[in-house]
């Protein structure tokens, strides 16, 4: 059965070290700021000028001054500071952040990524993805392993125009746990009551599969 946005953002999660400075992009990445393991400490980056960005609030919590790069109301961390968002892109571009975490419309197996734009289509602009691909020192991408249409969206090679090239590290679907290495997707694990051969199926690019496959344990 493939994973829910939350199961996906809890397994991203357990890639997270102690002492990271991370940064969580728009939809899917922002959930796992409420699934930061316990006993290690992250510093999360919004790149509108938050370090030390918290859980989503409670009803309690709520303060519409205090937002994310999406534009949603979050908390702030004990020992979190509020700067422009020129220093937080100084941030970026300086390699200061240990890992990012994005969507992403395709990736391939190069690790090249497509996150920013559909030709035809309205977009309000690339945000900070092309900094953070490019200065972020570990790349995750959470995406569905395919579209509505049943399309795959780990292609060969990206039809979409580009936001990184040989930059993904790791990919999270609802599906699946790949790594992206020496031109291939390497399968690392599987959604519970996910098949091997499902999997396969939906992914276009070059998948190697080595041994048995364990599941996602969360």
């Amino acid at each position: 059965m493939a994973l829910s946005r939350e199961q996906v953002a809890m397994r991203v999660a357990q890639e997270l070290q102690d002492g990271y400075y991370v940064n969580l992009g728009i939809g899917i990445p922002t959930l796992v700021a409420n699934y930061v393991p316990d006993g290690i400490e992250v510093m999360l980056q919004s790149e509108n000028g938050l370090l030390g960005m918290g859980p989503y609030p409670t009803k309690a919590e709520l303060d519409a001054d205090m937002i994310n790069a999406g534009k949603e109301t979050v908390t702030a961390a004990t020992g979190a500071a509020i700067f422009n968002s020129a220093d937080s892109f100084a941030m970026i571009r300086g390699g200061h952040v240990d890992l990012t975490v994005l969507g992403a419309f395709e990736v391939d197996q190069n690790g090249n990524i497509a996150s920013w734009m559909i030709p035809k289509k309205l977009i309000k602009g690339m945000g900070g993805a092309m900094d953070l691909v490019a200065g972020a020192k570990n790349i995750i991408v959470t995406m569905t392993h395919a579209s509505k249409h049943g399309d795959s969206k780990l292609l060969e090679s990206c039809s979409l125009p580009l936001t990184g090239v040989n930059c993904v590290k790791k990919i999270v679907t609802d599906l699946a746990v790949l790594e992206v290495k020496d031109g291939a997707f390497h399968l690392l694990e599987r959604a519970p009551g996910v098949s091997v051969d499902e999997i396969i199926s939906k992914t276009a690019g070059k998948l190697l599969v080595d041994g048995e496959i364990p599941e996602m344990v969360f």
